[in-house]
């Protein structure tokens, strides 16, 4: 038998040709994937870390790299967030947030007017009550710049405190120290009027939303509620999930949603056949966008409820937010989407049953939470075309 011998020649060029295979794969794949601009970006980087002479803050200069990348789309949807902004977004959408749980307007003669107190938080716990006006934080008198920087002043970390003086309605003034905290926001609320309408304000669709409406819808039917008005004026949208939860609640069996990614994969949401069986109408306006514009386009589409109020702006993009490696994240529509029959908002926005507008003054109050249903005309409007 003859023996086979070892080869280091035949090992080494075996050893090349597969580090050259590979090295051949990954730039293949990197150019198939990025393209010449993104590697064109990469060796910008590469370039800079390794030749640029000059002090440079590479944190900054990417932030801004990445800002003008995504604003470069076109798309109003998608944007950048450095670390800051993706974690402020994390809070928003889990609807809960560290503070002292007030929400406030800036008054012309300074310092911050509260205008509600969330029930049991920091704030409600110190005394702190709705109409009275915080003039100075930790000794900080809220007046010119530091008035528009009050609530940055305010914020810190859960346990942490914060002494604010307060000045009452009669001008007498007091300091408060308020113990900072988690605030659970509720994204839905209910109010059973006295011609027997049940108003439900949806805030957002993000963490909980869903789960807090039908509550909310199930308080209000078991009170006697004789129609529903949901008001969804102001409303930004939020997660899909959550939509199609709520929908699937109020509506009869059907499609309630759509939606196509860039890849062609289609999805399809249908409701079953247990609804709520009472008169509905949505209330809309022109900052009523994503999710909260299909829900009410998907009430009016499946004839249970009509809507009122002023024309949206028509938008049918979803959006994915990807976390990056170094903190920050770009949030990037990633799917067109549309109503249970097919129909896209893009371009058009909602049709409206009945078109009534507020006056400077009502659209300010609504955005304060002011603006009583009795003062409410849309609302009015809403109630009318139900009672017919």
């Amino acid at each position: 038998m003859r023996e086979k011998r070892f080869s280091i020649r035949a090992l080494i060029v075996t050893v090349v040709i597969a580090v050259l295979a590979t090295a051949g794969a990954i730039a293949g794949a990197a150019w198939a994937l990025l393209g010449p601009e993104g590697l064109g970006m990469m060796e910008a980087v590469v370039l800079i870390n390794t030749q640029f002479v000059g002090e440079h803050d590479m944190e900054a200069a990417t932030d801004q790299a990445m800002d003008a990348l995504i604003e470069g789309l076109g798309d109003r949807w998608s944007y950048y967030m450095d670390a800051e902004g993706y974690a402020a977004q994390q809070e928003s959408r889990s609807n809960s947030y560290v503070g002292i749980g007030v929400t406030v307007t800036y008054p012309e003669e300074g310092g911050l007017l509260i205008q509600t107190v969330a029930e049991g938080g920091p704030a409600d716990r110190a005394g702190l009550t709705a109409g009275e006006r915080i003039t100075a934080v930790d000794g900080t008198a809220l007046t010119g710049e530091d008035q528009q920087t009050a609530t940055d002043l305010i914020k810190g970390e859960a346990g942490t405190q914060v002494t604010l003086t307060v000045e009452a309605a009669d001008g007498s003034s007091r300091e408060v120290t308020v113990t900072r905290g988690t605030v659970e926001e509720h994204p839905a609320e209910g109010e059973l009027l006295s011609d027997g309408t049940g108003l439900v304000t949806i805030k957002n669709f993000n963490s909980r939303c869903a789960d807090e409406t039908i509550a909310v819808v199930e308080d209000l039917t078991a009170r006697g509620a004789e129609r529903l008005v949901f008001d969804v004026r102001n409303n930004g949208g939020g997660y899909v999930d959550e939509l199609t939860a709520l929908l699937d609640d109020l509506l009869p069996e059907g499609d309630i949603f759509r939606s196509e990614t860039k890849a062609g994969t289609e999805r399809v949401v249908t409701s079953d056949a247990d609804c709520v069986d009472l008169p509905m109408a949505v209330l809309v306006n022109g900052s009523t966008y994503s999710a909260a514009e299909l829900f009410a386009a998907e009430l009016q589409e499946m004839d249970r409820g009509v809507i009122v109020g002023e024309p949206t702006f028509g938008k049918g993009f979803s959006q994915q937010t990807f976390p990056l490696l170094y903190g920050g994240a770009i949030n990037i529509s990633t799917a067109r989407y549309y109503t249970g029959k097919g129909v896209c908002l893009i371009g058009t926005g909602l049709t409206l049953d009945q078109e009534v507008t507020l006056t400077e003054e009502q659209s300010a109050a609504l955005a304060a939470g002011t603006l009583a249903p009795e003062d409410d005309p849309q609302l009015q409007a809403a109630v009318a075309l139900l009672k017919k």
